[in-house]
This record gives C-alpha cells, sequence and structure tokens, in this order.
C-alpha cells in the first residue's frame, strides 16, 4: 500500500492519467485485511483453478484435483508470490495447449509489468505460445546454439543456409534444423551442396555473429552494484516481515484444524467417556492411607498418564502428510521453518487444555483423589502439560521419521521411554 500510495503521488505530479482498469486493479490488489487479494483471484481465473477452489488437492487414498490441476497450482503457487525471478521447467506437461497458452501469456504480462525475470523451459510449444517470449535460448546436446532476441533467430538459421518454410512453425522448425534426420529439408542454398551442419558447428557461427559478439561483451563487463536496478538485489532471503510471515502460517494452521475438526471433537469425546468409565473401574468414596489404596491411586495416574499419551498419537500421522507441503515451501523460502512450528505448537494448545479438562473434571473426584482445590488444579495442570508435550514429542518424530513406517516405530520407542523414565514402571525409592 505503500508503493502504491507513491505511485499515485507521482502520477500527480506528472500529470499522467492512468487507464481505468489498470488503476482499479492495482488498487484493489493493494488493499490490506482482506482473506483473499484480487491478485491472488485473478491468478486462479487465469489458470483455471476457479472451479476447484475449495477442493483438497487430495493423494493416493483421497480423489482431489486432477494431475493436470496440480500442475497449475504450483505455477500459480509460484507466479501468486514476490519473486523476481521465476525457473520453471516443463511447465506445460499434462496440460492441453489452450491452458499452456494462457499462462505463458499470463507469465508475459507478469515480466513486462513487474519486470521480473521469467525463464521458462518448453518442449514443442505451439505457435501462438512460441510468439509470447521476447528472447529465445536454443539448446541441443548441452550446449547453446542460439541466445537473444526472438525476431533475430530466423535470420541467423538463414545466415547458415537453412530457411523456415513459410507454413511451417517457428518452434518446429527450431527443432527439427538442429536433428541430423530432418535438417536436410530446410536447406536453402540449393545451388551449393548439403552438408550437415553439427551442433558444434552452429554454436562457432553463433559466437562468431553480430548476437553472439554482442552477448560475450555484455557478459564480459564486471557487474557494478552502483548502476544495478533497485530490485535486482534482494536483501531479505524472505519476501515478508516476520510478523506477517507468523500471521500467515497461523490462518493456515487455523484452517487446517477447522477441516480436522472432526478428529478433535472425536477425541475430545472419546477421552471423556473413558474418563466416565476409569472412574467407575477405580470408584472410591473413601480412600485410606495404606499401600492397598496407595496402589489403586498409582494405577489411575499410571492410566490417566497412558491415555493422554495414546490420544496424541494421531498428530503423528497428520504431521507426516503435511511434511511434503512444508519441505517444498520452505525450500522455495515461502517461510522458515519456525514461522511453521510456532502456530502448530500454540494453536494445539486449546486442544489440550479441553482434554485435559475433560478428563480431569469427570474422574477426579470418581475416583476419590484429595479434594482439595489446589490438588485438583495441580493434577489438571501436569495431565495438560503431559498432553502438549506428547503432541509435540510426536511431531518432532514425524519431522525425523518422514514417513508414516518409520514414524510408528520411532513412535513407539520415544512412547515406551517416556513411560519407562516417568517414575511408573521404576519408581523412585
Amino acid at each position: 500500500i505503500e508503493i502504491m500510495k507513491e505511485v499515485i503521488r507521482r502520477e500527480k505530479e506528472a500529470g499522467i492519467t492512468p487507464d481505468p482498469n489498470i488503476d482499479t486493479y492495482m488498487k484493489a490488489i493493494s488493499v490490506e485485511g482482506l482473506e483473499r487479494s484480487m491478485q491472488t483471484d485473478y491468478i486462479m481465473k487465469i489458470m483455471g483453478l476457479d472451479i476447484c477452489a475449495d477442493v483438497l488437492v487430495g493423494d493416493a487414498m483421497r480423489r482431489g484435483i486432477s494431475g493436470g490441476e496440480k500442475k497449475r497450482l504450483t505455477t500459480g503457487e509460484m507466479i501468486v508470490g514476490p519473486s523476481k525471478a521465476l525457473f520453471m521447467d516443463e511447465i506445460s506437461t499434462g496440460l492441453d495447449s489452450s491452458t499452456t497458452f494462457q499462462i505463458v501469456s499470463c507469465l508475459q504480462q507478469l515480466a513486462h509489468i513487474s519486470e521480473s525475470t521469467i525463464l521458462v523451459s518448453l518442449l514443442q510449444p505451439a505457435p501462438e505460445t512460441y510468439e509470447l517470449f521476447d528472447d529465445i535460448i536454443l539448446m541441443a546436446e548441452g550446449q547453446i546454439v542460439y541466445h537473444g532476441p526472438k525476431g533475430y533467430i530466423m535470420s541467423f538459421f538463414e545466415s547458415c543456409g537453412f530457411k523456415c518454410p513459410e507454413r511451417k512453425g517457428s518452434a518446429d522448425f527450431l527443432q527439427e534444423v538442429l536433428s541430423k534426420k530432418d535438417q536436410k529439408q530446410y536447406w536453402s542454398r540449393n545451388e551449393e551442396g548439403y552438408n550437415f551442419v553439427t551442433v558444434d558447428q552452429f554454436c562457432d557461427k553463433f559466437k562468431a555473429s553480430q548476437s553472439g559478439q554482442n552477448l560475450a561483451a555484455e557478459l564480459s563487463k564486471p557487474y557494478e552494484e552502483s548502476k544495478g536496478h533497485k530490485n535486482a538485489l534482494s536483501f531479505s532471503i524472505y519476501s515478508l516481515s516476520k510478523w506477517d510471515l507468523l500471521k500467515a502460517c497461523f490462518a493456515r494452521e487455523l484452517l487446517l484444524m477447522k477441516r480436522n475438526a472432526f478428529i478433535y471433537i472425536s477425541k475430545s469425546i472419546q477421552l471423556g467417556l473413558l474418563a466416565v468409565i476409569t472412574g467407575t473401574v477405580f470408584l472410591r468414596t473413601r480412600m485410606g492411607v495404606d499401600r492397598i489404596h496407595a496402589n489403586y491411586y498409582m494405577g489411575s495416574l499410571f492410566y490417566a498418564l497412558l491415555l493422554l499419551m495414546v490420544n496424541g498419537f494421531p498428530e503423528l500421522a497428520m504431521a507426516i502428510n503435511r511434511l511434503p507441503v512444508f519441505y517444498k515451501q520452505r525450500d522455495d523460502y515461502f517461510y522458515p521453518a519456525w514461522a511453521y512450528a510456532i502456530p502448530s505448537f500454540i494453536l494445539k494448545i486449546p486442544v489440550s487444555l479441553v482434554e485435559s479438562i475433560a478428563w480431569t473434571t469427570i474422574s477426579y473426584y470418581l475416583i476419590g483423589y484429595t479434594p482439595e482445590a489446589s490438588r485438583f488444579f495441580c493434577q489438571l495442570l501436569v495431565l495438560f502439560l503431559i498432553h502438549t508435550v506428547t503432541l509435540s514429542m510426536f511431531r518432532c518424530v514425524a519431522s525425523y521419521c518422514q514417513t508414516m513406517v518409520a514414524g510408528s516405530v520411532g513412535g513407539t520407542m520415544a512412547f515406551l521411554a517416556t513411560l519407562l523414565f516417568g517414575g511408573f514402571i521404576i519408581p523412585r525409592c
């Protein structure tokens, strides 16, 4: 929004009247406090993702969006971010030519408006898609045959003796002219004998051409930071402030918890029912202070510890399911690991508190513990901390094991270690 204010001020000083549609769009995307920005909705519309905006991505067991939609989702995910350089490899795989054209058209607008650098590799692009590019890098056998403006590439090959037919697509011609099988049909110097031109020969001719010499001269100049564009260098790994990253991760974690609300509600109800059953098993209105009743107390406390720890085991599976998305977005510098971990810990505190209260309020007086309020709240605090630590422990195990098979073994080992050194199986003498 600060940038938008500066743009409006400069437009007024220069007497510039912006295009109404562009002005409306720029003002709409600078509005803060919205759940979804207009820029996001625009990218989703261009990518054809607006029809599946509320559909889960899915996995091997749960059907979600299609393979082509997943491809477009990854592309749109990168475009929405404020990155100034995008490197996209084979983004047209699994997409029809119309969708590919729409995506590349959106990338062209993004590059021209935001002065971004976008490098896209395509195999057999449609003619209308090929025309959208400004510069062409033609590669073969690991070497750069041509690198420069699109308008000069045909003249370069004509200087080499090859001409593209009128009804032949430029992209198809560029691929076939380098092939030993198809190259001969494009030979235009009929008065001269044809000899196969290798990739190395094409590279040598490009280096000797004016375009190749200009490119080499430009690359040979040492870079001066003082003459660079102000947006050419980034002084921060992440595009947003730490607070904005944390808020975004909080919003995402809250959304995931809402989607899994059935699991958390079911766990709380299950814990409440087990508390009633446990209270009837250890039902005592008056307990004496002796060895027999002490065993009842120890048994009920150990069962509470065991049940609360087992109750946190589903956190392991949910954490493992989220790891692929987390690692992808972390490696692409969407957010740091701490911005992902802190919301996961804080937003689980109310869940632990509700389940600890459900267990303690139901079982405490049924079992016959000391009726003092201080003792009641002390046990509630201990069980709450146990449940919170258990959830964090299983998330930690998931981050190390990374698969459900290894996570089950690691979670069981951590579970046994906690019980072994918790003071119940081996009581302090």
